[in-house]
């Protein structure tokens, strides 16, 4: 049976995002999550949302982009108060400088590490996937090999368009650059024996995601064992909609979750 996954991004990040993913889980189709370690609201998430639910795969959302740094002196990654002052395009640029990558294995070590101290990550993903340029993803091969985790996340997506949605060509772009990547960093899982989703829902619709577009993205795929959804949910004390509440309303879609498993995916996690 083919394998879908609906993955929250961002635990640890804020309440909100904590509160999603606890309120969630409950409802039976969101069961993975990805857990920003070095972000204030990390100990809440772990004590309120991780521990008490030992069926919920989490993974490692490794982080060079925001808040700040766990550990001191990385000068190409922070700024002099310790926060990360880097893009998507600016690690890109960098990602080919040797003291550039070890000041990214020393902090991502240590953001695994702390993940350790009191669980099993099911896997590794990353905040705007800077995990996906190559340099960077055989990096995060070597640790997962050395933590003993299976899995990595890869980003290949078939572009796909919905009419009647307004579609931000900036994310066409970023499709076929994650694409791009996915090639070789596919290859450098088989060296090192890991594995990852086949396919990914996210990037033509990021912070669109609603269920009409999982679906729609779903129907896309022909041939995937594994398919991963990424969406950030979260859940406010106040009467805020934004793209995150309305992501978080496609963890309580009750029509969704039958229509995926009519379409013979099983939902599930990393663990599983």
């Amino acid at each position: 049976m083919k394998k879908f996954i609906l993955n929250a991004d961002d635990l640890g990040k804020s309440e909100f995002h904590n509160n999603a993913v606890l309120e969630g889980f409950k409802k039976g189709l969101l069961k993975s999550t990805s857990v920003m370690t070095n972000m204030p609201f990390y100990k809440d998430a772990l004590f309120r949302v991780i521990m008490p639910n030992p069926n919920l795969g989490v993974g490692v959302h490794l982080n060079l982009i925001e808040g700040k740094a766990i550990n001191s002196n990385l000068n190409m990654l922070c700024d002099k108060y310790g926060a990360f002052n880097n893009g998507y395009l600016s690690l890109l640029l960098k990602s080919k400088n040797k003291k550039f990558l070890a000041q990214v294995e020393k902090e991502f070590r240590s953001q695994i590490e702390i993940a350790l101290e009191t669980f099993k990550p099911s896997h590794l993903d990353s905040h705007v996937h800077v995990h996906s340029i190559p340099s960077i993803f055989e990096l995060c091969a070597k640790l997962a090999v050395e933590y003993d985790i299976k899995q990595i996340r890869t980003q290949n997506e078939i572009p796909y368009f919905i009419f009647g949605y307004k579609y931000n060509p900036i994310n066409f772009i970023k499709v076929l650059l994650l694409n791009h990547f996915s090639l070789k960093n596919k290859l450098t899982l088989k060296k090192y024996n890991l594995q990852t989703n086949d396919y990914i829902i996210g990037v033509s619709y990021t912070a669109m995601m609603n269920s009409d577009t999982i679906l729609e993205g779903l129907k896309k795929v022909k041939n995937g064992n594994i398919v991963e959804a990424l969406i950030h949910p979260c859940i406010y004390y106040d009467d805020t909609i934004d793209s995150h509440t309305k992501e978080f309303e496609i963890t309580k879609d009750e029509m969704l979750k039958d229509l995926i498993e009519m379409m013979d995916y099983q939902i599930t996690n990393y663990i599983e």
